[in-house]
């Protein structure tokens, strides 16, 4: 190995370091905790250390951003490949997506409630948050309807499963009722199957 690549293998490590420690920081404290200050402490890494791999906290919430992403897509898929009809692919899918915002909050709030600086539903959106769509998009086209944009049906039930994490989180929900809601959702929304 060539000293340049003994590098470039370190930086990496480096970079999966600071946003392992910004997410467990995150899921303890809340974002506000998450500092370059306290990550250079927690990490052993001068700040500009720190600065050489992110700009700042908002470029470490789009690194949190896309990787939440990409587990978010692999749950997603795994969940819905083991239904055997559309409207179980359906269930499947809104159960995994609500069981993954429950799981990671600050991960959840990186993705959708902050600013990490990412693109979306452009052209230069990056892949791993293309990714999560398509994993929506694959289950929930099978169930959009006839005559039915499947992209933007996506949209409405991926704002409802938005909607149902949001409102629960803040109490505003009765959580008992999370899997009647699921159900009356998938039951109202998905025609097809």
């Amino acid at each position: 190995m060539s000293v340049q690549e003994r590098k470039q293998r370190e930086r990496a490590e480096r970079e999966r370091l600071i946003v392992a420690t910004a997410r467990e920081l995150a899921e303890q404290q809340g974002w506000d905790a998450v500092t370059t200050r306290l990550l250079a402490e927690r990490i052993e890494y001068s700040q500009p250390v720190l600065y050489s791999h992110f700009r700042g906290k908002r470029e470490i919430i789009g690194a949190v951003t896309l990787e939440g992403a990409t587990e978010m897509a692999g749950e997603l898929r795994a969940a819905t490949a083991a239904a055997d009809d559309p409207r179980g692919r359906a269930t499947a899918l809104a159960r995994a997506y609500l069981d993954f915002a429950d799981r990671n909050p600050a991960v959840y709030d990186a993705m959708f409630r902050l600013d990490g600086g990412l693109a979306f539903a452009r052209d230069d959106t990056p892949e791993p948050l293309k990714d999560a769509f398509s994993a929506l998009l694959e289950c929930l086209g099978e169930v959009a309807g006839d005559g039915v944009d499947p992209g933007l049906f996506t949209e409405v039930f991926w704002a409802a499963l938005h909607g149902l994490v949001t409102l629960t989180r803040a109490g505003r929900l009765r959580p008992e009722d999370v899997e009647r809601r699921t159900d009356l959702l998938v039951a109202r929304l998905a025609v097809a199957g």
